[in-house]
């Protein structure tokens, strides 16, 4: 697939096997000699679309690692990516910026929202940097569905935790992009609200037909997604499908313990 002079995609968003995200033997080492760190060590992974594929493991086990160079945040030092059609490597500084502001949707544990700016503006800020509207019914419809019709012109000093990252969630649906990355997006609330924001995040995937790539330590957080993968020492070590907190957990302590 080419890419058009604007760094979009030029035909459909997936690639020839469809899949959204293709990881291909990547490897990440930082550092040289005897003081080099390999956080990644030959990923091999596919993202289904509309799908919620969530990524597990220990600190330090590259999960942050794998998701920042799936993100088109690092690049890899072998192996390569293809994002929405699109090897990464082969592009420059401006196209992967303008393939970010297309593809890509970013939901963080700490919410980063704008203090200055409404939620409403926090919301709108990845089409208002693209230059673009919204569709108004579209864009009511989805304040409605993350319950903030009520809190708009509120700035986030004036937001709970859980409103802020409903914000956030909102933020990263609003191009309808091709992929969502959330990173431990539950880390900083309290488990009734992490539940709101699961919840959120499964009606996504289900209601928009929205990719998602979750990275998370929580069992629970992880038994919203299709697929469940577990990292170690820089490598998938195990791939479930869809499972339960109690497989989940087991999972983990089986592959600690490994």
């Amino acid at each position: 697939m080419e890419v058009q002079q604007d760094g979009h995609a030029s035909a459909d968003a997936g690639s020839a096997n469809g899949a959204v995200v293709t990881a291909n033997e990547v490897t990440r080492r930082y550092g040289e000699g005897d003081t080099a760190v390999d956080a990644l060590r030959g990923v091999t992974l596919d993202v289904a679309p509309a799908r919620l594929t969530a990524i597990m493991g220990q600190s330090g086990s590259g999960k942050s690692t794998l998701m920042h160079i799936l993100a088109a945040l690092d690049i890899p030092t072998n192996g390569y990516v293809v994002l929405a059609g699109t090897r990464l490597g082969d592009l420059s500084d401006t196209e992967i910026t303008k393939l970010r502001r297309k593809h890509i949707g970013f939901i963080f544990q700490f919410f980063n929202l704008l203090p200055m700016l409404t939620a409403e503006e926090n919301i709108l800020l990845p089409l208002s940097i693209a230059g673009e509207k919204p569709d108004k019914d579209e864009f009511e419809e989805l304040l409605a569905r993350v319950g903030l019709k009520d809190r708009r012109s509120h700035r986030p000093s004036e937001l709970s935790g859980g409103q802020q990252q409903r914000v956030a969630v909102a933020r990263a649906l609003v191009s309808k992009p091709t992929v969502v990355f959330a990173d431990e997006p539950t880390g900083n609330l309290d488990s009734k609200t992490s539940d709101e924001i699961l919840q959120l995040l499964h009606e996504a995937v289900e209601s928009y037909d929205q990719t998602m790539v979750m990275v998370t330590h929580d069992a629970k957080a992880a038994t919203i997604a299709d697929r469940v993968l577990f990292l170690a020492d820089g490598r998938i070590v195990r791939d479930l499908g869809r499972a339960d907190e109690a497989q989940i957990l087991e999972t983990v302590k089986e592959v600690t313990l490994t």
